[in-house]
C-alpha cells in the first residue's frame, strides 16, 4: 500500500467500512487451533450479513454482524461459519482518504490476531 492510511475512530465506524474482500496479510495464532477455517483463512469476503472465508484448500460460507460493547462502544465482529462461531474485537481500522485502501486488525477470543488489507 503506497497511499497514506489514516486511523478510523472505532467508536463511530460505519459497518459498511467493513464490507468487501479482505486479504490476510499477517496472522498470529497464539493459542488458536491452526486447523480452524478462520486460522487458515487467506481471504475474507464480507457483504451485509454474508461471510465467505477462503482457505488454500476450500471456501466456507457463513454470516457476520457488528456488535458494540455498552461502555466504550468498541466494535466486535460476530463471525459464524459451519464449523465455528467466534467473536473478534476490531482493534484498528485504517483507510486511505479516497476509501480505496484499508487495513483492519482483528483480535479473536482465542488470542489469534489477523491483519487484513483491502485494495
Amino acid at each position: 500500500m503506497s497511499d497514506l492510511l489514516f486511523d478510523v475512530n472505532l467508536q463511530q465506524v460505519p459497518d459498511q467500512y467493513l464490507n468487501g474482500t479482505w486479504r490476510v496479510a499477517e496472522r498470529v495464532l497464539s493459542q488458536a487451533s491452526p486447523t480452524t477455517t478462520l486460522a487458515q483463512a487467506t481471504q475474507l469476503h464480507l457483504q451485509p450479513g454474508v461471510l465467505q472465508v477462503h482457505t488454500p484448500t476450500s471456501q466456507a460460507d457463513g454470516s457476520w454482524s457488528v456488535n458494540r460493547d455498552e461502555r466504550l462502544s468498541r466494535p466486535y465482529l460476530e463471525l459464524h461459519t459451519t464449523d465455528e462461531a467466534t467473536t473478534a474485537l476490531i482493534t484498528r481500522l485504517r483507510r486511505s482518504t479516497d476509501g480505496l485502501q484499508s487495513a483492519l486488525t482483528l483480535y479473536f477470543q482465542t488470542g489469534m490476531e489477523l491483519q487484513l488489507v483491502q485494495s
